[in-house]
């Protein structure tokens, strides 16, 4: 009797000990030549929240058919935007109304999508699961669905403790996910860190990309000083005139009518077509653009180099060498980094 006793006395003090456990904050990299790396005060990164998150992007769970996830629309090996492909697929094959953004480096993301419509990676979480065209799963039923897993249920249990499965711990635990989706290693940064040297094309390239009387890419795209090759801001580029009002449908100022976020020149060789509509399908006719074929408006970014002539007007030797500079942002090892793969194929 007192064996059994014991016996119980044990397991129960087992038990209380595993739900006291605490989470394993999460490691990151430290990034020499990034800013600071801002943290969310309410949602830690921790390795338990981290891998429940990659489960849950990679799981069709969260969509009506349970045909579609995360992943379906961002892809690693296109640093996980939706390349070569100009419109995403959604719900039923419906095709979205935007270019796929790629995802990496968004812990410094101050907002999310191309119009900046969510403050953060939390609540740009819950569009693409309750949106119509995408996965259009009510977060109820997305919350109730994952609660009767087991496999979710230990998981939850890992990364949260013994709070309620609902719609925010889901959207936390794919943030914390995503937030672990750094790029740091291309040649790029190879040469930042002097492991690797441009060539005479590349470095060329990069001056022309940050001369502001050539290139002028660095007023939204530095590389000359900060590592994220972006400056987070919205603009309009000078596209021809589209129905899509951008920021201005967020905002509802005119001043923002065609502005979209500015996307980092980070691994842009790997994310084709470019712009907000995918309309340009290699970094040729993007340059192309930006050489000869701008639209001045009222709206135009100021910062933009002879908006009034129609662009830069950069030789084919200069997009040649810009082209080279800009291959050197790729970073393979990034996409293909196992721990930012499909779990459930390394399980089974």
């Amino acid at each position: 009797m007192k064996v059994k006793l014991l016996i119980v006395i044990a397991f129960t003090g087992l038990v209380a000990f595993k739900s006291t456990l605490k989470p394993t904050p999460y490691a990151f990299p430290k990034l020499s030549f990034f800013p600071a790396m801002p943290e969310a005060a309410d949602n830690p990164v921790t390795e338990e929240g981290v891998d429940l998150g990659r489960h849950l992007f990679y799981d069709p769970i969260l969509s009506i058919d349970s045909n579609l996830a995360c992943a379906s629309c961002h892809r690693q090996e296109a640093a996980f935007s939706d390349g070569p492909n100009t419109f995403s697929a959604g719900r039923n094959g419906r095709k979205l109304q935007r270019n796929t953004l790629p995802l990496f480096n968004l812990a410094w993301a101050p907002t999310l999508f191309w119009d900046g419509r969510a403050a953060n990676l939390e609540s740009q979480v819950f569009h693409p699961v309750r949106n119509e065209d995408e996965m259009n799963l009510p977060w109820a039923l997305a919350a109730e669905r994952v609660s009767r897993s087991s496999f979710y249920q230990a998981k939850f249990r890992a990364a949260f403790g013994e709070r309620k499965i609902d719609s925010i711990l889901i959207a936390k635990a794919i943030a914390q996910f995503e937030r672990t989706l750094l790029s740091y290693n291309s040649k790029f940064d190879q040469v930042l860190y002097s492991k690797a040297f441009f060539t005479k094309e590349e470095f060329e390239g990069y001056e022309l990309i940050n001369d502001m009387t050539r290139g002028n890419c660095l007023q939204c795209h530095p590389t000359d000083g900060d590592a994220l090759a972006t400056t987070f801001v919205f603009s309009n580029n000078g596209l021809s005139p589209t129905t899509d009002k951008g920021r201005g449908a967020v905002t509802n100022k005119n001043t923002d009518g065609g502005k979209f976020k500015v996307p980092s020149l980070r691994n842009i060789a790997l994310t084709a077509p470019y712009m907000h509509d995918g309309r340009f399908k290699t970094l040729e006719e993007v340059l192309d653009f930006y050489s000869r074929g701008i639209h001045a408006t009222e709206t135009t970014d100021g910062d933009i180099g002879n908006a009034a002539s129609g662009g830069v007007r950069l030789s084919a030797d200069e997009k040649r060498k810009m082209i080279a500079f800009l291959h050197t942002l790729s970073d393979s090892t990034f996409i293909r980094a196992g721990e930012f793969g499909n779990p459930f194929c390394e399980e089974r």
